[in-house]
């Protein structure tokens, strides 16, 4: 399953500038999905990180990765329900991130109980690995 930018809108509360996804080619409801994020130079975060050497801030990758959880995991729920970071651990930063990069951003729902779950993200640029990392989450 494939989602638009439009679609996505339609599922996370995000906006510019902090919706950090531009399509999810992949999902499995509740399960996975897949997204892709396309980085500009005209990127909000660029103008203080940093104005001379234009770096994606890793927290921002990491929210990237949240997001795209998030849509496997608000798919088809009540369209008021938000889900939130409870934790994150055990993040590895491989390469940077910068104006041109395509990125394939994964996020697979490992553990889910009640309203509280655990998740294994990863981002990949050109086929390399660029970030790896495991949240935690609740759905409220």
């Amino acid at each position: 399953m494939e989602l638009s930018y439009e679609e996505i809108k339609k599922i996370l509360p995000h906006r510019y500038p902090f919706l950090m996804i531009d399509k999810i080619i992949d999902l499995k409801e509740g399960e996975y999905a897949k997204g892709i994020k396309c980085v500009s130079g005209n990127e909000e975060f660029f103008q203080g990180h940093f104005p001379d050497y234009a770096v994606m801030p890793g927290v921002l990758q990491i929210e990237a990765v949240a997001q795209v959880g998030a849509v496997s995991i608000l798919l088809g729920e009540d369209e008021k329900k938000k889900v939130f970071f409870g934790g994150i651990k055990n993040a590895r930063f491989y390469k940077q991130i910068v104006p041109g990069d395509k990125l394939e951003i994964e996020c697979s729902i490992r553990k889910r109980r009640g309203n509280i779950g655990f998740g294994e993200g990863r981002i990949y640029c050109d086929g390399e690995k660029v970030l790896i990392c495991e949240i935690s989450f609740a759905i409220v």
